[in-house]
């Protein structure tokens, strides 16, 4: 590789990093706009959770084939990237095949390895590509995946299928300049899957293979960086988030729900009004669930932009499954989109000043709210620890605690809790009478 290739190389890759990390770090101070809450206890069971969740994929071995498929394509493109790390030292040093002098046939081993996982992924890609745009599985053909959301799924798909190729004829291209005593191609021994596709470069010249495989190279690393640089901006952000999303995971019951002390507080003030504090607060009014993405929790954001939109929620729905307006992929979608235009804003000024929209109401309805059954089946199915009910809950308690707006049914219900202290319409003083009655 010539100094001027190097140059360039140095260059790219350092781009590609720095617009890397910036972006990394707003959706760092996106997901910081939540409210705090403290998920370290018990570190044991999370690092469990996130060996059998995020690594192992657990939940998705479900469907065994899809989860096969699915670990073969993350699992793949990971650990085929470890060679990422030569080709980044290729570049920087003007060498090739860095590692190969060093580790000798456990090189070969290893790149032989590598491609075997390279064909799984171009296998695992195509058929997902199928599943989605040829067979059309119900819940990755949903309306509300259109546009975008589709278009995404596809590419990083495609992209991945690509770079697999590129991979493997960059190493087919090499193996022959190998066997032909090519200066700058360091012989290494056969790789399982590229020796196979010799014939197909066999009758291409030395300056034809050396196009091939600079050309593979400088497209396979070019790639990665772009992939590296798109990963922020969509849903397959998972990639990464997973690992923190399950190690955060809330460790209580999934039927659990989570009370707020100042709610408490002011029921007892309501039934014991002699406890109720004379002097009048100083402090800052408590908010009672959550109208904005400010008023959720950071956990709660990290959820959203680790949705990878598979739809395993939604059609465990009972409330989408029977027509209802909710969709908890859409919940968790909403709230990403909304969490990314605040950021947008912020990134124009330090300080978010309202912009005369909420999440509540402007993304997500009330109708929507009001479907869920609270039933957990969203959070149950998600193969990341993703919660959307917790979301739904929040905006569900800012709708009833302080717009006060529920339906006519909860109202009546929760003035029938306030006078009678039962759901019923009767007084306390009258709920024996249907003993008495019995025993007549």
């Amino acid at each position: 590789m010539s100094i001027m290739q190097q140059i360039l190389f140095v260059i790219a890759f350092a781009i590609a990093v720095i617009l890397f990390s910036k972006k990394v770090m707003q959706i760092r101070r996106n997901i910081l706009l939540g409210r705090d809450i403290d998920l370290t206890d018990n570190r044991g069971q999370r690092w469990k959770n996130m060996l059998l969740l995020a690594f192992g994929q657990k939940k998705m071995f479900r469907n065994p084939l899809v989860g096969l498929l699915h670990f073969f394509v993350y699992a793949g493109f990971v650990i085929i990237n470890i060679e990422i790390l030569e080709i980044i030292l290729d570049g920087i040093t003007g060498k090739h095949r860095l590692f190969a002098p060093l580790t000798g046939s456990l090189y070969t081993v290893l790149i032989g390895c590598f491609e075997v996982l390279a064909v799984l992924v171009i296998l695992g890609c195509a058929i997902f590509l199928i599943r989605r745009n040829i067979i059309h599985v119900k819940r990755l053909a949903n309306k509300e995946l259109n546009g975008w959301p589709k278009t995404d799924a596809n590419l990083i798909l495609i992209t991945e299928i690509v770079l697999m190729c590129l991979f493997l004829s960059m190493n087919t291209s090499d193996q022959i300049l190998q066997a032909r005593g090519h200066e700058h191609y360091t012989a290494t021994g056969s790789f399982w899957i590229s020796s196979q596709l010799i014939p197909v470069f066999s009758g291409l010249s030395d300056a034809n293979l050396i196009g091939i495989e600079r050309g593979a190279w400088w497209l396979h690393i070019l790639g990665i960086l772009a992939f590296l640089n798109y990963l922020p901006y969509s849903k397959h952000l998972h990639i990464i988030l997973a690992f923190p999303n399950a190690f955060y995971n809330r460790l209580v019951p999934k039927g659990e729900m989570e009370n707020m002390p100042a709610i408490q507080q002011e029921v007892l003030y309501a039934m014991q009004p002699e406890m109720a504090p004379t002097e009048p607060s100083t402090g800052e009014m408590p908010k009672f669930g959550a109208k904005d993405v400010q008023d959720l929790t950071w956990k709660n954001l990290l959820d959203a932009y680790t949705c990878t939109e598979c739809g395993r929620c939604s059609a465990a729905c009972p409330a989408t499954t029977t027509g209802k307006a909710l969709s908890p992929r859409l919940i968790m979608m909403k709230t990403r989109d909304r969490a990314e235009l605040v950021g947008k804003e912020l990134n124009k000024k330090e300080d978010f000043k309202e912009d005369g929209k909420s999440l509540l109401y402007d993304y997500i309805t009330e109708e929507e709210l009001r479907a869920c059954t609270t039933c957990n089946a969203c959070v149950q199915e998600c193969p990341v620890s993703i919660n959307p009910l917790d979301i739904i809950l929040q905006l569900r308690r800012h709708l009833v605690m302080e717009a006060s707006s529920a339906p006519a049914e909860w109202t009546n219900m929760f003035s029938n809790i306030e006078n009678n202290m039962a759901p019923w319409k009767f007084s306390p003083d009258d709920r024996d009478k249907w003993a008495i009655e019995m025993n007549a």
